[in-house]
């Protein structure tokens, strides 16, 4: 069974969208082992200059890369850069993971203010979920339910359509 590492920096604010990660959290457990890491968003004043913020993005960045160091690691990071797939696509890529000599799958979440560049090189996939611009914190809640969809579109099921 595939470990998924959801790490995310910052912490869900909203009970709704606790909520609905708890239930995606749920379903998938029949599916993989799926572990939610998340870190401390850096404190930055109400207009950072680029220093602050490269300072931070720099600080979360050391913390994440720590955690995807290793052989067995397939790490993606999502960044507004990165490439759009399909859920069929990304059911693909998933169901592929073993087959690459990997057990455990790294998904990255930054800050609102993005992913050190260096965390972005240590990614086997750069995704981005589209080209419009959702809530940050919208995006581990949107990240469950495709990976729950992905796991549907392996296993033959309903869901999907």
């Amino acid at each position: 069974m595939l470990s998924i590492n959801l790490i995310t920096v910052g912490k869900l604010k909203e009970s709704y969208l606790r909520d609905a990660c708890l239930e995606y959290q749920k379903r998938l457990q029949g599916f993989c082992r799926l572990n939610i890491i998340e870190l401390n968003e850096c404190r930055l004043p109400d207009n950072p200059s680029e220093k602050e913020i490269k300072a931070a993005l720099s600080a979360e960045g050391k913390a994440i890369s720590d955690l995807l160091i290793g052989n067995n690691y397939f790490n993606i990071t999502m960044c507004i850069e990165g490439k759009q797939l399909s859920s069929e696509e990304l059911a693909e890529k998933i169901e592929k993971i073993p087959a690459y000599g990997k057990s455990t799958l790294n998904i990255v979440v930054g800050s609102s203010f993005g992913i050190a560049e260096e965390v972005k090189a240590m990614s086997d996939l750069r995704l981005s979920m589209s080209v419009m611009t959702f809530p940050h914190q919208l995006a581990r809640v949107m990240l469950l339910e495709q990976l729950y969809r992905a796991f549907r579109i392996n296993n033959g099921g309903k869901y999907h359509k």
